[in-house]
């Protein structure tokens, strides 16, 4: 399982890992996407490819712009 929390959103979820998942999957999977949010994996923040391990912690980090 993957344990994700959306900061400022107060959503945590967990999915069920699959083999070859990534950031942007797990993106995806909580309603965001690579241009909308940043993920750090573990601690750390990680690129939208990077494949995810079973058992990770991810938080999502919305993106906040304005004009």
């Amino acid at each position: 399982m993957i344990k994700v929390k959306v900061l400022g959103r107060g959503i945590e979820k967990e999915i069920e890992w699959q083999k070859g998942v990534t950031v942007a999957d797990v993106l995806r999977a909580v309603g965001f996407n690579t241009e909308s949010a940043i993920a750090r994996v573990n601690g750390r923040v990680t690129l939208e490819e990077e494949k995810v391990e079973d058992g990770a912690y991810i938080e999502v980090i919305p993106v906040v712009s304005g004009g």
